[in-house]
């Protein structure tokens, strides 16, 4: 059963997005009110969730899309899931600064391209930067969605090279999906999920869920104990027909 959000929308003068000028490559001009307006969802015990459903204007984001889909180098990886081997439901690009810690999930351990491969990803870095003061992400995991079967499972970025409180910014170009995060499961909701049987008069509450829905061009942070505390993950959905590309800016301490 969802909880419900503790939302709240931000001022109109915190943290200002960058914004497009008209009859430029970026596209249409855009309010100064429209361009700031974003999401905070307080998730409790130090987690915090930010959307900001219109990062970047339209057409830009297109662009974005059109260039990362066709130069990227895509790979889809055979990782490891619960001690077996499987091709993994979406394709996949590391980047990251020279001389980071390398990153290892599932048993896989891509390789890490340069920023100077990929301009168009310092120019979307940058991007990210102005929106969010203060950050200064080092890394970048691409992934592509073709269809609505590609998805990731429940899981959480809680790496020891992220650090305990990691900051993790997510742009979205373009097919929407949806991405739901819920707390992490008890010990005993675990046990259930394992096939175990609850004791009779006992009652299990479902994990606490939210939803959000990531739109072409938007931009989803996740701040503070969000990886400790919670899971999240992007389901398959038929309705889904068309490619979806995530980008998920980390730092590595």
């Amino acid at each position: 059963m969802a909880s419900r959000s503790r939302l709240r929308l931000a001022a109109a003068g915190e943290n200002p997005i960058p914004q497009s000028k008209s009859g430029g490559e970026g596209g249409t001009e855009r309010k100064p009110e429209e361009a700031r307006r974003r999401e905070v969802t307080d998730l409790g015990g130090g987690s915090e969730v930010v959307h900001v459903p219109r990062f970047v204007a339209r057409e830009a984001a297109w662009g974005w899309f059109d260039y990362l889909d066709k130069r990227i180098p895509w790979t889809r990886p055979t990782i490891r899931v619960f001690g077996r081997s499987a091709v993994q439901p979406r394709d996949t690009c590391y980047v990251a600064d020279e001389g980071l810690t390398d990153l290892r999930y599932s048993g896989h351990q891509p390789h890490a391209h340069s920023w100077d491969e990929f301009p168009v990803l310092k120019d979307i870095l940058k991007a990210v930067h102005e929106a969010l003061p203060g950050s200064h992400f080092n890394s970048l995991l691409l992934n592509r969605y073709k269809t609505g079967s590609d998805y990731v499972s429940w899981h959480a970025d809680d790496e020891p090279l992220y650090g305990p409180t990691p900051e993790i910014a997510s742009v979205t170009l373009g097919c929407e999906r949806e991405f739901l995060l819920r707390k992490k499961p008890t010990k005993s909701q675990a046990s259930l999920g394992s096939g175990e049987v609850a004791p009779k008069r006992l009652k299990v509450s479902a994990p606490q869920q939210h939803s959000f829905l990531l739109k072409h061009g938007s931009l989803l942070v996740m701040r503070g104990y969000t990886q400790r505390d919670w899971q999240h993950s992007v389901p398959k959905r038929a309705k889904a027909s068309s490619p979806r590309i995530n980008l998920t800016f980390r730092r590595v301490l």
